[in-house]
């Protein structure tokens, strides 16, 4: 499989399962875990599972959740190549999950928000055909979006593919940059939600509106599949029979199990059923990354 770069945040998630509708100012009983997570170290996760051998770029504070954050991802089979920010925590990310599986986040990106140019090593950049993926909050957020211009520009220097998995619908609305921002971007990933903000319509077929700044486009449309748009149509697969249980992460699974595939030399079909599976097992387990 060709090398590959996850440059993204990583953080610890605090997954709170509650039974109810949340009570403002009483009290929700609910099975709580904290686990590693991070959309960049979820991806990263999801890839070593999948057969790659991911190197995962990010900023971490100089505390225990840092420490024991490197060690998870290490275990786990990623090459941790984390700046270490001597004032900012590491990122913590609350996840509220209803009876249905469905997720709220209180992200607090701490020092991931720090994340600069001087954060990515040129080396890791100096093998042949390599893929760099970006996950989209590090230029949804003002501080951090010069590292993720930068990561992108490197790539594309060292004659590397690139994807973008845009987030958040939401932080897209308010950054008018973003589009201008991925432009040259080999894959962009978005769900259908972001594809929504991007375009103004929900229809995977609306990622040829796209195609002016990037190669394709590679849409996730939950119980309804996954669609590949470029310049020669669209390829879409049904999405698995599954149980959701905790939807965290379920992008970041699939952006893994797609570019594994993709990586490895599968077709359009093959890549994106790539996708689905990995995303699938992803909404069936607690939490955002697979169990050790």
């Amino acid at each position: 499989m060709r090398p590959v770069v996850v440059v993204g945040d990583a953080g610890l998630d605090v997954v709170a399962r509650h039974s109810g509708p949340i009570a403002h100012g009483g009290d929700v009983r609910a099975k709580v875990t904290i686990e590693p997570g991070g959309a960049g170290a979820n991806t990263a996760v999801w890839l070593a599972a999948c057969g790659a051998s991911p190197v995962l770029v990010a900023r971490v504070g100089a505390d225990s959740a840092g420490r024991q954050v490197h060690a998870e991802l290490t275990s786990a089979g990623v090459q941790c190549a984390f700046a270490v920010d001597p004032e900012l925590a590491t990122c913590c990310v609350v996840v509220l999950v209803d009876e249905n599986g469905q997720r709220s986040m209180l992200p607090d990106r701490g020092a991931n928000a720090r994340f600069s140019p001087a954060d990515l090593d040129p080396g890791l950049l100096a093998a042949a055909n390599g893929h760099l993926h970006l996950s989209g909050y590090v230029l949804l957020d003002a501080t951090s979006r010069p590292a993720g211009l930068a990561a992108l520009a490197a790539a594309r220097d060292a004659g590397w593919t690139t994807s973008v998995d845009p987030q958040a619908a939401v932080l897209i609305n308010a950054t008018p940059t973003f589009l201008d921002d991925v432009r040259g971007v080999d894959i962009l990933m978005p769900n259908a939600d972001e594809l929504q903000a991007l375009t103004g319509s929900s229809d995977p077929a609306a990622g040829k509106d796209l195609l002016t700044h990037v190669g394709a486009v590679v849409v996730t449309t939950g119980p309804d599949g996954a669609s590949w748009v470029d310049a020669d149509g669209l390829v879409s697969v049904p999405a698995e029979v599954t149980e959701c249980v905790d939807s965290t992460g379920a992008g970041d699974a699939f952006d893994a199990g797609f570019l594994a595939a993709w990586l490895g030399g599968a077709s359009k079909r093959d890549a994106l059923l790539g996708g689905v599976r990995a995303g699938s097992r992803a909404v069936s387990l607690v939490g955002a990354q697979p169990p050790r």
